[in-house]
């Protein structure tokens, strides 16, 4: 009698243990995944308290304050043309080395040093003139000192104006030999236009460049120009501030704005408070948020805040409860390079997770 009430007590207690005290309820919590992280089907997440501690989970209560309205617009580095200089050759020839060798990318340079040597060339017909015409003013100059030596050795019973007049024929006379002899073996200095660095050469021991051909380009890297752009003409009027949307973004300077459209867009163009030279090359693309006057209402988060949905909307997770956690759809806008202003789809007295959100966000 004894054996059978203790077997009976057993498997009620079993019953109790997979049913629970309200059947249905704990069934569902029966179906929750390891370590009882789920999906809901109305798109919450359940987050056991162990999990969120080993997920580093942390909320804030949402508050609602007041910050000037912001725009990411979208830019590009651009070397400033007071500080940048190009590099070509006049009339074109044969490439040789300069004094250090040729330029390479990265080199530091200064205004007015030597980076190589064009050897002119000319065309068949024209070399054979200017030899020609060499060979000519030679014969005239061997001739000139002939003449010349003669007179001098009757000084006193020529006129001293003939004497000087040899004189002066042969001076000219040598001039333009020493001329015409110079063109022949000719070559250009390739001068640095200013002291700064390297940033590329097209530069070949031996190789033909024609005239006007892009050789080499010298910059200063430490006054970079950012170059941004936008589709409104009134924008730059209404900027109070400007710094580059990347982590530890360097803080710009609004130099003004264009007056004529470019393929449908106004450029804007910003100088580079700090020394950001390191890490920009010219003609990258970088994003630029700038600060307007107007302001807007609405919750700072961090950005780390702010995470994809499933349908790869922008949202934030609110917790509901001790475990439960909801996605809500929200619109935001940058306010610098870590913090955004979430304008719509938050209320304040929410509390938002602000650190572990993109965890909470791959819960299936």
């Amino acid at each position: 009698m004894k054996t059978a009430l203790m077997t009976l007590a057993l498997l009620l207690a079993g019953t109790a243990f997979a049913h629970g005290p309200d059947g249905d309820k704990h069934e569902e919590t029966s179906a929750v995944g390891s370590g009882g992280l789920a999906r809901l089907p109305d798109g919450s997440v359940q987050v056991p308290k162990l999990a969120q501690r080993r997920m580093a989970i942390r909320t804030v209560l949402a508050a609602e304050s007041e910050a000037a309205a912001t725009l990411q617009l979208p830019g590009r580095v651009i070397a400033d043309p007071n500080a940048s200089g190009q590099v070509q050759s006049a009339h074109g020839g044969r490439i040789e080395a300069g004094p250090r060798g040729l330029p390479l990318p990265g080199q530091k340079v200064q205004a007015g040093e030597v980076l190589a040597w064009v050897r002119h060339h000319a065309e068949p017909y024209a070399y054979a003139a200017q030899q020609a015409q060499r060979s000519e003013l030679q014969a005239a100059r061997l001739l000139a000192e002939s003449r010349l030596k003669r007179l001098e050795s009757l000084e006193g019973t020529v006129p001293r104006k003939d004497i000087e007049a040899a004189r002066v024929e042969l001076a000219s006379l040598a001039a333009r030999e020493k001329g015409v002899a110079e063109s022949i073996s000719a070559r250009e200095a390739l001068r640095a236009p200013i002291s700064g660095v390297v940033a590329r050469s097209e530069l070949k021991v031996g190789a033909i460049v024609e005239s006007r051909e892009l050789l080499v380009e010298v910059v200063d890297p430490a006054r970079w120009i950012i170059e941004a752009t936008s589709t409104d003409a009134a924008l730059a009027s209404r900027i109070a501030g400007a710094r580059l949307a990347e982590p530890g973004g360097a803080e710009l300077q609004v130099l003004g704005a264009a007056r004529v459209l470019r393929d449908g867009v106004l450029p804007i163009n910003f100088r580079i408070r700090s020394k950001a030279d390191a890490a920009l090359s010219q003609g990258q693309s970088v994003g630029v948020i700038v600060q307007l006057s107007d302001k807007r209402k609405g919750v700072r988060l961090p950005s780390a805040a702010v995470v994809r949905g499933t349908a790869n909307e922008a949202v934030v997770w609110v917790k509901t409860g001790a475990e439960r956690y909801r996605p809500a759809p929200v619109q935001t806008q940058p306010l610098d390079d870590s913090t955004v202003l979430v304008t719509q789809g938050l209320a304040a007295g929410q509390r938002v997770v602000i650190q572990g959100a993109a965890l909470v966000a791959q819960i299936r």
